[in-house]
């Protein structure tokens, strides 16, 4: 299972992240201090370090420059509110970036292009998901229909790998809401029906069910 370190002193986000991660069967682990990211950051314990700049106690560049000088190889996200920052960053070792405010899908997309690159897909291990005639490659972020390939937003994408995941399983609106938001909607809203439209409009009208009170699901 990959293993990430989330280091990021405010809750609300942290959790946000978090969140999100699990829903994508990701380990994670939270800590919101600079010194304890930098002891924790170790290519032995995690596969990704999604590292904030603004930590207290060391800052996340701190972090970084120690994480780095002394050999650990694993994949650093920077978090930052600042551009500035950015190029330094990257001149010290980070891998890639998130601009606060972000976006949860933006992100699980940076995430999974960071940890593919670390580890290689092995034989066994499948990049596309397919159901009858429709293929999504995780990898390019692709679809086709048949031989047509079809346009989504990294919000539909993150629907529908949700649901093509779990081909005949009733997925709820909490669960596609974990999938594509995180935290990041309105609780009662209908945003949920809005994309899955969208979906059922690009990918065939009779690609996902209704499942009155329950959600939705994939038609085997």
């Amino acid at each position: 299972m990959t293993r990430i370190l989330i280091a990021e002193d405010e809750q609300a986000i942290a959790a946000f992240i978090e969140k999100g991660l699990r829903a994508q069967g990701y380990a994670t682990a939270v800590v919101g201090d600079g010194r304890t990211a930098a002891a924790l950051a170790r290519d032995s314990d995690f596969d990704l370090l999604i590292l904030d700049l603004g930590l207290p106690g060391l800052a996340g560049l701190e972090v970084l420059r120690e994480v780095r000088g002394r050999g650990e190889r694993l994949p650093v996200l920077i978090l930052t509110a600042r551009d500035d920052l950015i190029v330094e960053g990257f001149d010290l070792g980070a891998d890639d970036y998130v601009v606060k405010p972000f976006d949860v899908a933006e992100l699980l997309a940076r995430v999974r292009t960071r940890v593919r690159t670390r580890t290689p897909p092995s034989a066994s291990t499948s990049t596309r998901l397919v159901a009858g005639e429709i293929a999504l490659d995780l990898l390019s972020r692709q679809v086709l229909v048949g031989s047509r390939a079809v346009e989504l937003t990294a919000r539909e994408f993150a629907l529908a790998e949700a649901l093509f995941r779990h081909p005949g399983q009733v997925l709820s609106r909490a669960q596609l809401l974990s999938h594509g938001w995180g935290y990041d909607f309105f609780p009662g809203s209908n945003v949920v029906d809005v994309h899955i439209a969208q979906l059922r409009k690009k990918l065939g009208d009779d690609t996902i069910e209704t499942v009155r009170g329950m959600g939705y699901r994939l038609r085997a």
